[in-house]
C-alpha cells in the first residue's frame, strides 16, 4: 500500500514524530532518574529512548536518519531530558507516572513507523511490524542500558496493541478515511488499550515447559 507524501500528510508525520520523541524522551528520563542516574546518563537514556526506535526503522527501510535529517528531533529530546531533569527535584513525580508517557510514546511512535513505512510503499504486514518495532525498540533501548529485562517482554500487552494499532491504522486508510482521523483513532486506541491491560493486569500467556 503505498500513500502519496502530500505536504499535509508530511506535516502530520512532523507533529506526531515530534510529539512521540518528547514523550518517549520523557519516559526515559523517568527511568534514569529512579535508577538515581547523573544528568548525563539521563540525556543518553532520554536520547535513546526517544530517538532509538526511529533510528533503526530509517536504517532498515534505506531512508535518511530522521534525526540526522532534520535536528529538530535531537534538540527536542535532549531538551525533554534537560527539562524533567529540573522538574523532578521541584515536584514528587510517582514511579506509576513513568507508564503514561511511555504508552503515549509507543501510541505515537507506532503510528509514525507505520505511516512512514506506507509511504515508501512498503506491504501492509511490513508497514505495520514497522510500526511496532518503531513503538518498542526505543524502551528496549532504555531498559536494556538500564540493565533491566524490556518492559516489552514482561509486561501486559505492550508490543501486542502496539501491532493492533498499526493495523487499525492501516485498515482504516484501506476505507478511505482520512490519514488525520485514521491516526488519532488508532493511537488512542493503542494508548487506552495500554493502560487498561495494565490496570487489569492483561497478559499473554508466558511459556513454560510441560512438568
Amino acid at each position: 500500500m503505498l500513500l502519496n507524501p502530500t505536504p499535509a500528510l508530511l506535516e502530520n508525520l512532523y507533529w506526531i514524530t515530534l510529539f512521540a520523541v518528547v514523550v518517549s524522551s520523557t519516559s526515559g528520563v523517568l527511568k534514569a532518574g529512579f535508577k538515581k542516574f547523573d544528568l548525563f546518563g539521563v540525556i543518553i537514556i532520554a536520547i535513546a529512548t526517544g530517538l532509538g526506535g526511529g533510528s533503526l526503522r530509517d536504517m532498515l527501510l534505506d531512508r535518511p536518519v530522521f534525526w540526522v535529517h532534520d535536528h529538530i528531533f535531537f534538540i527536542a529530546s535532549l531538551g525533554s531530558a534537560i527539562v524533567f531533569f529540573i522538574t523532578a527535584r521541584l515536584i514528587v513525580i510517582s514511579h506509576r507516572f513513568f507508564l503514561i508517557p511511555d504508552a503515549a510514546g509507543l501510541a505515537t511512535f507506532a503510528i509514525a513507523g507505520t505511516l512512514v513505512s506506507m509511504m515508501l510503499g512498503a506491504s501492509w504486514l511490513v508497514a505495520s511490524f514497522m510500526g511496532v518495532m518503531t513503538g518498542t525498540m526505543g524502551g528496549i533501548f532504555r531498559d536494556i542500558l538500564c540493565n533491566e529485562q524490556p518492559l516489552v517482554f514482561q509486561s501486559p500487552l505492550y508490543a501486542t496493541v502496539s501491532w493492533g494499532g498499526s493495523l487499525l491504522f492501516i485498515g482504516l486508510i484501506y476505507i478511505n478515511i482520512d490519514v488525520t482521523i485514521a491516526a488519532v483513532v488508532a493511537g488512542l486506541f493503542i494508548f487506552i488499550t495500554r493502560l487498561l491491560a495494565i490496570y487489569y493486569n492483561i497478559n499473554l500467556p508466558k511459556f513454560r515447559f510441560k512438568e
